[in-house]
């Protein structure tokens, strides 16, 4: 969302703390203190282990997480800001994909993990001024997810 939350859902009936630390160990001034709510808000990009905490004794249970970014638009005219189009985040997670599409569903580039992104060229022109969408397939290891969104081109 934006900005970066997360939502922790937990199958069961209990009571719960849940704390998110960031795994930036220089920066242990980001990590949350365990709280009730199981809605973290401003999370900084990047990964971070959650854990939640049964108050009754039961378990704590820890996963990592990754809070990964699409930008919301693009300007490909040299001038050294947005002229490229790449979700943050991914750079660290090899075999992800993003594919881009125009609005009618064309096919107009095919971005990995390690790729500097989308220039705004296709089959050497610049496209136009419009929206544009993308599918992320997101993958670390054997665990993926999908991603989907949109983003504007403008000068």
């Amino acid at each position: 969302s934006d900005p970066n939350n997360v939502t922790v859902t937990v199958e069961g009936i209990g009571n719960y703390l849940y704390q998110l630390e960031d795994d930036d160990y220089s920066n242990d001034f980001d990590d949350y203190p365990p709280q009730i709510s199981n809605v973290f808000e401003n999370v900084s990009l990047g990964y971070h282990t959650l854990t939640v905490i049964d108050l009754n004794g039961c378990a704590i249970v820890t996963k990592e997480i990754i809070i990964i970014d699409a930008p919301k638009f693009m300007t490909p005219n040299d001038d050294g800001h947005f002229d490229t189009w790449h979700i943050t985040g991914v750079e660290t997670l090899p075999g992800t994909i993003i594919y881009i599409f125009d609005r009618y569903g064309k096919l107009i580039k095919t971005i990995t993990s390690n790729s500097p992104g989308w220039n705004g060229y296709y089959n050497g022109s610049l496209m136009p001024v419009s929206d544009y969408w993308y599918l992320a397939k997101v993958k670390k290891g054997e665990k993926s997810f999908e991603v989907k969104g949109h983003f504007s081109l403008r000068y």
